[in-house]
């Protein structure tokens, strides 16, 4: 008896041996690291409810039940105390944090420890497919165990400690849960937000309920879900919101203003200070994609005469939710940028030396109008923490921090795996894991290629009774499809590998020229490959209509024209395809400037829709023709 699965529904027997209900739960006080049992809940007879003291009434526990010290009469039934909680009500099939793995998990089943000949210990939650075939069966469980050993992966228990396990349903979020774990909000804030996005939509607003201002304004400027961003700050009242984001830095805060209508954003910023809103209405004023909107305005500047001294005192009297600080920047008696010093200059200096005969004065700057790629560039390339975001006069508006400029990276990363047709999860791996996603990612075409192929036979069928020829179209199709594919991830490779300052004006031209010449030659070899296959399919020679003699060498010539014919309309169709190419080309820059994104998925089912559109028409009008 390890489980709790295998521990409900047992009977409850007192010492005369009478059976006076069944186990429906088991009670344990939090407070410590390994919880004992403390209460044993039943149901007896008529269904009713009961509750009594684990360690005072309980004498056993076996397979065969739950042995009472007393007779029944004597029973004195208790009540839940603050301090406990019932595991099969409030921990099971109920979702938890492992705050060990950081993740947000589903308990299967509880796994418990015998101390004593009548002391039960909660080990910790099982949350592995063990667990959940234990739950429907023992037996699904022991076949299942089985079956994995034989094929040479052991099916393990997945068990998280109690020490690492937080509680997030509203009826136990209260209670203290461990005397030794580390409590969600404790957690990095990136943590916390990845938590928060795995948990069920019921229980977000809940969990993010219970952190303090200062921990909402981190772990919100984590979220990665823009929608779960809005679905967030609805939660909150106006002035609790405006002051969480008041919290943040300037630019994060800009990013989530932007997210929300205008009425609630100009709300929001009203109720904040001053000093506050005109830093993210200053922001909120540069275009979007620009260094501007993701530069922060909390920065470290002094006069080049300032001695060392002056820029660590400074340097100290920082709040302590200043942005990270990584250089101090200097200007002359105008306020412009004049050069940039380390903090290790600055530590390892003579406190009396002068910033201006320290400084590097050959500064790297970007306007505000920059494009925030080309800000990241430009930081990986001069292996910059932070840079400087200047007006025409060089005056410092804002820094745009190393954090930043690798969230705009990673954005951009995703958009060329998106546009290549690889999800964000395979980046690293490849192939999606998934059967169906898979099949969807890869193997569409053949969903295509079957439904057309009815499509033809009921469109031969219509025209005549030819449908028994549909299998010439059929056979062929493959071959423009596949084309097609092909031709798509030219273009994306092609768009992905484009670097803009190589030439002002977009290569349509060239592009159009290249790609007409591979169309020629991928369809001068489709031609001679289906002649391969008429040789093959016929060794004496291919018969001609006009010298057949009888019925059957008719046949025979009619059915090799067809084949024939076909191989011809996939060698045009893909000539079509990669001639016209350079219309995804265009495509793929349109929306790029207009800063859409564009899924490399959608844009291949696309171009094989349209040559199996093309190629099915070409084809049946082909059979009519020949036939007719």
């Amino acid at each position: 008896m390890n489980y709790l699965s295998e521990m409900l529904k047992l009977p409850v027997i007192d010492s005369t041996g009478e059976s006076i209900g069944i186990v429906n739960d088991l009670g344990i006080a939090t407070g410590e690291v390994f919880p004992h049992v403390t209460s044993l809940a039943f149901q007896g007879p008529g269904k009713t409810p009961f509750m009594i003291s684990w360690r005072k009434y309980v004498d056993r526990i076996d397979d065969t039940g739950v042995y009472l010290k007393v007779p029944a009469t004597d029973i004195r039934f208790s009540y839940l105390q603050p301090d406990e909680v019932l595991l099969a009500r409030d921990i099971m099939n109920k979702q938890i944090v492992d705050t060990q793995g950081m993740k947000v998990v589903r308990v299967n089943d509880i796994k418990l420890s015998a101390s004593g000949e009548n002391q039960l210990r909660l080990l910790g939650a099982e949350v592995g497919m063990r667990g959940l075939l234990r739950a429907l069966h023992p037996a699904l469980e022991h076949v299942a165990v089985k079956l994995a050993r034989v094929v040479g992966k052991p099916l393990s228990e997945e068990i998280i400690a109690w020490s690492y396990m937080d509680l997030l349903e509203r009826s136990t979020r209260t209670i203290k849960l461990s005397v030794s774990h580390k409590t969600l909000g404790e957690l990095h804030p990136a943590d916390i937000a990845d938590i928060i996005e795995q948990l069920d939509p019921r229980l977000r607003g809940q969990v993010f309920a219970q952190l303090d201002t200062a921990q909402a304004a981190e772990a919100i400027s984590e979220f990665d879900d823009d929608e779960l961003v809005a679905e967030m700050l609805e939660g909150l009242s106006d002035r609790d919101a405006s002051s969480m984001l008041a919290l943040m830095d300037p630019d994060d805060a800009a990013a989530l203003i932007e997210e929300l209508d205008y009425e609630k954003a100009e709300k929001l910023l009203r109720l904040m200070g001053v000093k506050e809103e005109r830093a993210i209405r200053t922001l909120l004023g540069y275009e979007e994609n620009t260094a501007g909107r993701i530069m922060t305005s909390e920065f470290v500047a002094l006069p080049a005469t300032a001695t060392v001294n002056d820029a660590i005192e400074g340097l100290k009297k920082l709040d302590e939710d200043f942005e990270s600080v990584y250089y101090v920047y200097t200007t002359d008696p105008a306020g412009s940028l004049t050069g940039v010093l380390s903090l290790r200059a600055l530590i390892v200096a003579d406190r009396d030396a002068r910033l201006n005969s320290l400084a590097y004065r050959d500064v790297v700057w970007v306007s505000p109008d920059e494009d925030q790629e080309d800000v990241a560039e430009e930081m990986s390339k001069y292996n910059l923490a932070a840079m400087p975001v200047c007006d025409e006069n060089r005056h410092i508006l804002g820094i745009v921090t190393v954090d930043d400029a690798m969230e705009v990276m990673n954005e951009e990363h995703q958009e060329d795996l998106q546009i290549a047709g690889v999800g964000g999860s395979e980046g690293s791996s490849g192939e999606s894991m998934h059967m169906f996603s898979w099949f969807a990612r890869r193997q569409y075409w053949l969903l295509i290629w079957a439904i057309a192929s009815g499509i033809i036979a009921a469109a031969l069928e219509m025209m005549g009774g030819f449908a028994d020829l549909f299998i010439y179209p059929m056979c062929v199709m493959p071959v423009a499809l596949l084309a097609s594919s092909r031709v798509v991830s030219f273009v994306r490779n092609y768009y992905l590998e484009y670097d803009e300052s190589d030439d002002e004006d977009k290569p349509y031209l060239a592009f159009f020229l290249q790609t007409a010449l591979v169309g020629a030659v991928m369809a001068l070899v489709i031609y001679l490959c289906g002649q391969l296959v008429l040789g093959a399919a016929y060794p004496d020679g291919i018969p001609v209509p006009a010298v057949a003699e009888g019925a059957r060498d008719m046949t025979s010539a009619l059915h090799a024209q067809l084949l024939s014919g076909c191989f011809g309309c996939a060698a045009a169709v893909t000539f079509a395809c990669c001639a016209l190419s350079v219309i995804y080309l265009k495509v793929l820059f349109w929306r790029d400037e207009h800063d859409l994104n564009t899924s490399g998925i959608a844009l291949s089912v696309s171009a094989v829709l349209v040559s199996c559109v093309l190629y099915s028409i070409a084809s049946v009008l082909l059979v009519f023709w020949f036939v007719a």
